[in-house]
């Protein structure tokens, strides 16, 4: 895994001087439980247990009236996607980088669905693959996990292929650029995501399938797919 980059070019980030809107429930807790500070998780944090500190939003103190007097940021938080306002995944790869990016996933997460997902990717002259500049300066190849971002990205020549396939054809020293155009996007070492193949491949041969496909069954396609679309 590599870099991300904001749909603003800069690392996602939050204002740490402005109070958010008071929560309903903070209302109340203040209302029961006068002189107390009172934690506001950040909505996407699901995990057991007590929230990490950088899940914590900040502190609201309640009065000894149960009114709410102050609220104190938590230098430390980590805003969410959700808490960004970022545009909702629209596949999974699309929620694990945008979970990676912020924090609230693993990294891991991204190679392991990018293996599993089909991409379209751009295409050069002679049908190569399309070489950028990603703003770092890494030489890319840009690919996109769903018809969202492959169509802000302009009327471009593109091929649907699995993931995996766009293996062989990188050129030399680039990275895979996932959704250059979406409100995150990532970087992908090519050997991570080989490695995520290879692993991916080595858990299907050795869980049996218990999967039989009925005799005229439903041959449609996935309507959340990336579909055939317009190709070069």
């Amino acid at each position: 895994m590599n870099d991300t980059t904001a749909a603003s070019g800069t690392t996602p980030g939050h204002d740490e001087d402005t109070a958010p809107p008071l929560p309903e429930e903070i209302r109340e807790a203040a209302r029961l439980a006068p002189d107390h500070w009172l934690g506001m998780v950040d909505p996407t944090w699901s995990g057991p247990g007590e929230p990490p500190s950088w899940a914590v939003v900040g502190q609201w103190r309640s009065d000894v009236d149960g009114e709410i007097a102050e609220w104190r940021p938590n230098e430390e938080y980590r805003p969410s996607p959700q808490a960004l306002d970022w545009p909702a995944p629209t596949d999974p790869v699309d929620e694990a980088v945008q979970l990676a990016a912020t924090g609230y996933g693993p990294g891991d997460a991204v190679t392991r669905t990018l293996a599993a997902a089909e991409v379209a990717m751009l295409l050069g002259p002679g049908r190569t693959p399309l070489s950028a500049v990603s703003p770092d300066g890494q030489p890319v190849v840009p690919v996109f996990t769903s018809p969202v971002h492959l169509e802000a990205a302009g009327r471009l020549g593109y091929e649907l292929l699995p993931a995996a396939d766009v293996l062989d054809r990188l050129p030399e020293g680039h990275l895979l650029y996932l959704n250059p155009s979406g409100p995150v996007s990532m970087t992908v070492d090519s050997a991570a995501l080989r490695d995520a193949v290879e692993e991916a491949a080595s858990a299907a041969t050795e869980t049996p399938s218990t999967a039989a496909s009925a005799e005229g069954g439903d041959e449609g396609g996935d309507e959340g797919g990336l579909g055939d679309g317009d190709r070069a």
